[in-house]
Order: C-alpha cells, then sequence, then structure tokens
C-alpha cells in the first residue's frame, strides 16, 4: 500500500558563512503508517546558508529510507518542503546549479530521488515552516551556548 508522507526541512547560519544547523520534520499522512511525526536537529559546523539547506533535504530522505524500510520506499509519495525558493527552483530544474559543493548535494539528492516511488519538492512561505525552522534555531542556540 502506498503512504504519503510530508517533509518540512530548513538549513540555516547565523554569517554566511557561520555556524549552521539543519531541521526537519518529517510526517507519516496517508496510508499504514499514517499519523506519526518525527523532529531532528542537528549542528553542522561553519558552513553557508545553502549548504546548509541541501544538507538538511540530504538529511531527511535518508532518515525517512531509516524510519519506513527499503520495502515501502518504493511504494513511498513524499512531498518535501523547503522555504527556500532558491533550492527549490534548483532541485526543479528551474535554475542551474554554478556552485561545486551545492552541485554534490544536488547529485546525492538525485540518487536517494531514485529509491522512493515519487519526490515532489515544494516552495512554502517560511511561516508555514515554522517547526524545521525553530529545530534550526534550537541547535544552533545550544551549540553557540556551549561556546560561552
Amino acid at each position: 500500500m502506498t503512504s504519503k508522507y510530508i517533509i518540512h526541512t530548513d538549513g540555516g547560519a547565523r554569517g554566511n558563512p557561520g555556524p549552521a544547523a539543519i531541521g526537519v520534520v518529517i510526517e507519516a499522512v496517508e496510508g499504514s503508517s499514517a499519523g506519526w511525526r518525527k523532529d531532528y536537529s542537528e549542528y553542522i559546523g561553519e558552513t553557508t546558508n545553502n549548504d546548509a539547506e541541501y544538507q538538511a533535504l540530504i538529511f531527511a530522505l535518508k532518515k525517512l529510507k531509516l524510519l519506513i524500510g527499503k520495502e515501502a520506499v518504493g511504494e513511498a509519495r513524499v512531498e518535501v518542503h523547503v522555504d527556500s525558493e532558491l533550492v527549490e527552483r534548483q532541485l526543479n530544474g528551474h535554475y542551474k546549479i554554478m556552485d561545486a559543493t551545492i552541485q554534490k548535494h544536488f547529485l546525492e539528492i538525485w540518487n536517494l530521488k531514485v529509491d522512493f516511488g515519487e519526490i515532489i519538492f515544494k516552495h512554502i512561505p517560511r511561516e508555514n515552516n515554522r517547526g524545521a525552522d525553530r529545530l534550526v534555531n534550537a541547535a544552533l542556540d545550544k551549540e553557540l551556548n556551549k561556546l560561552l
């Protein structure tokens, strides 16, 4: 049976580049596994905002694969919601990717995408991505408070 998942991702750096973190919310919304939600955040070190956005996406797709297992991945329908219009446009082939690091991330996402039944990348307004944004800021605050 096909299941549907919604993933909210965000990545952010304080400074660009600067200390950075990722935030991911994964929800099972349809199918036999519907009804659960998992939140993840992680400090990723010094990097740019765009790099953090891509790292959040990679983390989310790998985590979903682990959560649902190999057999379910091929049937899974996934909507990935990002508040970065640039990232959404790059992933959907509307903008070229010039940065070598981002090109590598794009290829990794493309290779992960092949395993899923369907993945759609959607741009959403920042205010609709508060859960992932909150996780990014919590991870940054936690890490930066260690330094004080």
